[in-house]
């Protein structure tokens, strides 16, 4: 199970889960990675396509019930996975304000809504595994990270990890890929 909120000796909170992003060039099976993290969590892990994703689809909704009338939270991506992983492919293709959504969830563990009457501070205790492409197509190794990723500083600052993925050009190892397949 993952770590808990902790303060180390000077008073600095931590979090304890850790969030990772991979970063790379298109074809390098950066989503296949992140599905077969689901696969073999199913019951821990859920994935999501940051492209299609709203804030509420991962955070949480106030829905009216049908039968009652009343308003209720719905769990979504976030809340599902309490103690497990998110997967979210297309990362970099997630509206900033839907990334914003989930700022709190990366940093404190906790969503915070206050919609239709209802106040309420929620448990989102996952990682968060995010698979993005860079800003033009190719992740240009002159560059530094920041400036091959379409992501906010808030955002980078989130993620514990980067790995970088990269598709070397060489025509005999394509060649003998392609051969093999």
């Amino acid at each position: 199970s993952p770590l808990a909120i902790t303060q180390n000796s000077e008073g600095i909170r931590l979090h304890g889960d850790v969030n990772v992003c991979i970063v790379g060039d298109p074809s390098t099976a950066k989503s296949q990675f992140l599905k077969y993290v689901h696969s073999f969590l199913p019951n821990r892990a859920v994935y999501t396509s940051g492209k299609a994703s709203s804030a509420a689809g991962l955070t949480a909704a106030v829905q009216c019930d049908a039968d009652t009338g009343e308003y209720c939270i719905k769990a979504r991506a976030l809340m599902l996975v309490d103690n497990g992983i998110c997967c979210i492919d297309e990362f970099d293709k997630m509206d900033p304000t839907n990334q914003v959504a989930i700022h709190e969830a990366m940093e404190q563990q906790m969503i915070s809504i206050t919609k239709a009457g209802i106040q309420a501070t929620l448990n989102a205790r996952a990682s968060i595994l995010a698979a993005a492409n860079p800003i033009y197509g190719r992740y240009d190794q002159t560059k530094t990270l920041k400036a091959n990723v379409a992501l906010s500083a808030p955002i980078l600052s989130r993620f514990d990890l980067f790995f970088v993925v990269l598709d070397e050009c060489n025509q005999l190892a394509d060649y003998n890929v392609a051969k093999h397949i």
